[in-house]
């Protein structure tokens, strides 16, 4: 007979950082616990060691010891687990707990917007993807990576933004006080736009996205239309995830406030608040887990 768990471990692993949080069965933290980007994109092994960090936090501060391990059922949302092998590799590690469960930072930050419920995200941060469960089915939409994918991100904003004050640079645009600085920062010359882009990330063009939004927000003429092309494709998003069957959907993410007020009247009518974070989703994922 399986022994029933006392305790569950929820733990949201994403590029920039690692959560952990433990609780017993009636919902009560016991501990909690930080580290550094767990991400498989920086491979398995060292994802591994920054979830094993912030749970092992999440431990001390509880008390915990192997015992109480052995007790614990853990959920872990990771970001990159959708990549070819890696949750096959994440579960061929041994772990101290009496079961554990993987799903991707995503469905675990949608897991615990809506209670483990029916419901759709739209993550609108670095990048951009619209995720949701349907009678307990995955929904996805977007969120391929940039720049193939991801519309309506920092990264998208922060592209689109490059490529206008280069064209002003030209002539091609109008120029504006946006554009005008962001060409500044390359020192007005467009080979150093080009030396930039040979080794920028996707956070690299992200980290533009602020300026983009602060100038908008001033009424630049530029801004304004990159925003509003950025809110277009965040409303195609929500839209096509209630087209979909997802009862309520909710947005999140680091551009989701600055964003919001340029969203269409319609969508921000149905946006929900979020119940809850990634790493109560986790923790709705061990219990889940725990009943199967």
């Amino acid at each position: 007979m399986k022994t029933a768990p006392r305790f569950y471990l929820g733990v949201d692993g994403g590029g920039t950082g690692c959560r952990a949080r433990i609780e017993d069965e009636a919902g009560t933290i016991l501990g909690q616990g930080l580290s550094g980007p767990a991400t498989t994109r920086l491979g398995i092994d060292t994802a591994w060691a920054s979830i094993a960090r912030a749970y092992g936090a999440a431990a001390e501060e509880a008390g915990f010891g192997a015992a109480e391990f052995k007790r614990t059922a853990a959920g872990i949302g990771l970001a990159g687990i959708g990549r070819k092998g890696a949750l096959e590799a994440l579960q061929a590690i041994e772990h101290p707990f009496l079961d554990i469960d993987f799903t991707s930072d995503g469905m675990g930050a949608c897991l615990g917007a809506h209670s483990g419920l029916d419901g759709a995200i739209v993550i609108a941060g670095t990048g951009s993807i619209g995720l949701g469960f349907v009678e307990g089915q995955p929904l996805r939409v977007g969120g391929y990576g940039f720049p193939i994918s991801d519309e309506g991100s920092g990264a998208d904003l922060g592209l689109k933004v490059v490529q206008l004050a280069l064209r002003a640079h030209d002539g091609r645009h109008d120029r504006s006080a946006l554009l005008s600085e962001i060409m500044h920062r390359f020192q007005d010359d467009p080979m150093e736009a080009v030396a930039w882009m040979d080794r920028a990330s996707a956070t690299d063009y992200a980290a533009l996205a602020p300026t983009v939004m602060r100038h908008a927000d001033q009424g630049d003429a530029a801004g304004r239309r990159i925003v509003q092309s950025a809110a277009e494709h965040i409303d195609t998003l929500v839209r096509t995830l209630f087209e979909k069957g997802a009862p309520r959907v909710t947005l999140l993410g680091g551009l989701s406030s600055p964003l919001e007020p340029w969203l269409a009247p319609d969508v921000r009518r149905r946006l929900k608040p979020a119940d809850g974070d990634a790493v109560s989703g986790a923790i709705i994922l061990a219990r889940q887990r725990a009943r199967r």
